[in-house]
């Protein structure tokens, strides 16, 4: 009698918590769902009806059971996805000039140099007056890279880094124009940048997506402290991704 009463214990909660998630769900996650939790279950089943001595009811979960094998790696590629951005996990931008991360659990940036006066150092090693020279050398060659470079003063220092970048140059408005010329270039985003600058892999589902889109716009928008720029590429990233 205790080993149905458990039995039936873990349905009900199983149940419960599928119909919290189902209210919440599009119809075609829902789906999806239904058939791994059918295979499960049925596994579940034929293991407690071993596990009470009924073995010639046991047979039934064979089906199941070869089901779920067969969407095993289908399986795994959603659990790996399911919590979105993780602790470990980070987003990654390489330009011409510069390689940049950005870890998601604490929104900390950091990068490397790839060509340039500073090349083979870390951007978060430079001067800030390193870094504007860094900035002004990518906007003579290679817009994405500027954008990069901008995104992260902005994010590390603020307006303040505006006030050395004007000096040198005596020209506010020459920098604001430079800027957003350099927000326009680098061309379309392909599918796999657009999986990189989220942080997840190929198999992550439109529910996947959503929750590390907006983990992120939390972190990098301006308003947030972020940038106009890593927010754009958040934006076209999950427009890449789910079309909208």
């Amino acid at each position: 009698m205790i080993a149905y009463f458990l039995l039936g214990l873990g349905l009900l909660v199983g149940i419960l918590l599928l119909l919290k998630w189902a209210s919440e769900a599009e119809p075609r996650q829902i789906l999806k769902a239904l058939a791994w939790v059918g295979g499960i279950l049925g596994v579940i089943l034929g293991l407690f009806l071993l596990w009470a001595g009924r073995y010639q009811l046991a047979w039934i979960a064979l089906p199941a059971l070869f089901a779920l094998m067969s969407r095993w790696r289908q399986i795994k590629s959603v659990l790996r996805n399911a919590r979105g951005p993780s602790p470990s996990q980070s987003s990654a931008v390489e330009t011409r000039f510069v390689r940049m991360t950005l870890e998601h659990e604490t929104g900390v940036m950091s990068g490397e140099v790839l060509e340039g006066a500073y090349a083979g150092c870390r951007v978060e090693d430079l001067s800030l007056a390193q870094l504007v020279e860094l900035w002004r050398a990518a906007q003579a060659e290679d817009a994405q890279s500027a954008a990069v470079i901008e995104a992260y003063l902005d994010k590390v220092h603020g307006e303040d880094w505006h006030d050395v970048a004007d000096a040198d140059a005596g020209d506010g408005g020459a920098r604001a124009g430079d800027s957003a010329a350099a927000r326009r270039g680098g061309g379309a985003m392909t599918r796999e940048e657009a999986l990189e600058i989220l942080g997840l892999e190929e198999g992550a589902s439109r529910a996947d997506i959503q929750h590390a889109y907006r983990s992120l716009m939390k972190k990098l928008h301006p308003d947030a402290g972020g940038s106009d720029w890593f927010a754009a590429k958040l934006n076209e990233a999950k427009r890449v991704l789910i079309g909208d």
